[in-house]
Formats: structure tokens, C-alpha cells, sequence
């Protein structure tokens, strides 16, 4: 049931490829201002219900309300407005490659708001800041940059509109373990300071004890379990306790 509570409340989502159905009477809520996780084993269709929620995906049947906003039913007046209230980090960052750090952080801000050139500037400026990049990082094409800078400058623009909602898909994939936990202290504070609700696909179960209030499980085409990691670890569910109290889980809770 949609209420106040809610950023994000998925109903009864149906998406099919030709013959394979791959969500069936799905159901999920992302509370606001939590840090909820999305895990699954690979093909569960994790990244499919991320591009769900924010539109690049009409699903068959069902619901994505968003801030309250019906989004499969929605005028596209209405939708457009939704859209402004998130942003997106694409696996990688999905930076444009011609256009440097700073006009990759513009690009919302020239689409969606009517800035003068300085002011564009400053706020971009701003938001690359923000992320922990270098001054001198906003002049560089992506190509100069390394793996975990390109994930930084992509947060920045998913934050240049001042979102409501951070959605991340694998946000730490392909870093190292100092720069993902680095990652993960970032979103976590962005989080906090910012009162952000933050909807992350991931893999990588430090991230999951580090950053995470709650978790929801992916399989069998729907939500198996949403919770804590302790919660999950109650679950009679063999994918569930096999990937929580596996040698790397089990690592990734003493660490912590």
C-alpha cells in the first residue's frame, strides 16, 4: 500500500522477454530515505526492474508509482516532472565520451533548468565537489579518467538536479576493494546529508553490510525476502543462506 512512507512501490510488475518472463506479480517498496539494496543471482533481472522504475522499460502489467506519482498511468507532463525527481549511476558512469566531467554534469541542468553560463558553471563545479573529485577532474574527458573517477563524475551528474531518489547499478563493480569501500562511505554520507532515498543494484556484499538499511532478494521472478542482513539470515531460502553465510559473507560480516 502506497502512503506517505514511500519513494518507490512497485505492484503486481509483469515484464516478459518474447517467451521468457523474467518479473511475474512482482511487488516491492523502497521506504523514503533508506538505503535499500537489490540482489539476485545473475539473470534474475535485477538491472530489467531498475530500468523498470525509471521508464526505459514499459512493463506488460503493473504499477511503478514514484513520489506518489503513478508512473504507467501518468500525463507526460507529469512524468517529465517525476523524471527531474532522480537521478541515475549507470554501471561505469555512462559519461558522454565527448564531452568533458563538467558539461557531462550540465547536461541535466541545461535540459531541465534555466541557467545562465556562470551560474551552470558554479553548480556543476558544485556538484563535482561534492563526489570528492579533484578541481582540476572537471575539464578532463571520461577517457582521462580512471575507473573510479568515471563512477564519481557519474554520481555527480545524477545529483545535479538535487534528486529525491539515487538509483545505482553497481555502483562498486570493478573497483578495488579500497576504492569501493570509499564508494560505499560516499553514498552512505550523500545519503544522510542529503536526505536522499537510495535504490542500488549490487553484487558486492561489503557494500550490503556497509551501506544497506535493508535488502531485498530477487529470485523465482519476484521478491523472496526483504530485510535486514539479519533478517535474511532467518529466511529458509538455499540461494538466500548460501550467499549470506558463504565464505564471503561470512568475511564481510566480521569485517564489519
Amino acid at each position: 500500500m502506497m502512503d506517505g512512507t514511500s519513494a518507490i512501490a512497485l505492484r503486481g510488475i509483469f515484464n516478459r522477454f518474447g517467451r521468457q518472463i523474467v518479473h511475474q506479480d512482482l511487488g516491492l517498496e523502497v521506504r523514503r530515505g533508506e538505503i535499500l539494496g537489490l540482489i539476485g543471482a545473475s539473470g534474475t533481472g535485477k538491472s530489467v526492474l531498475l530500468h523498470t522504475i525509471i521508464g526505459l522499460r514499459r512493463p506488460q502489467a503493473g504499477e511503478v508509482v514514484v513520489m506518489g506519482v503513478n508512473l504507467t498511468s501518468a500525463s507526460p507532463e507529469a512524468w517529465e516532472e517525476a523524471r527531474r525527481r532522480w537521478g541515475v549511476l549507470f554501471q561505469d558512469g555512462a559519461l558522454f565520451s565527448s564531452l568533458t566531467v563538467r558539461e557531462n554534469v550540465q547536461a541535466p541542468l541545461r535540459r531541465f533548468a534555466s541557467l545562465r553560463p556562470q551560474a551552470l558553471e558554479r553548480l556543476a563545479d558544485l556538484k563535482i565537489s561534492m563526489v570528492g573529485l579533484p578541481p582540476d577532474a572537471a575539464d578532463k574527458l571520461p577517457s582521462a579518467l580512471s575507473g573510479g573517477m568515471r563512477k564519481r563524475a557519474g554520481l555527480a551528474r545524477a545529483l545535479a538536479l538535487d534528486p529525491d531518489i539515487l538509483l545505482l547499478d553497481e555502483p562498486t563493480a570493478g573497483l578495488d576493494p579500497l576504492g569501493a569501500a570509499d564508494l560505499d562511505i560516499l553514498i552512505r554520507t550523500l545519503s544522510r546529508s542529503l536526505g536522499l532515498t537510495v535504490f542500488m543494484v549490487t553484487h558486492d556484499i561489503d557494500t550490503l553490510h556497509a551501506v544497506c538499511d535493508r535488502v531485498a532478494v530477487l529470485g523465482d521472478k519476484r521478491i523472496l525476502a526483504v530485510g535486514g542482513i539479519e533478517d535474511l539470515l532467518q529466511v529458509d531460502n538455499d540461494w538466500i543462506q548460501s550467499y549470506f553465510r558463504g565464505p564471503r559473507g561470512r568475511a564481510a560480516g566480521r569485517s564489519l
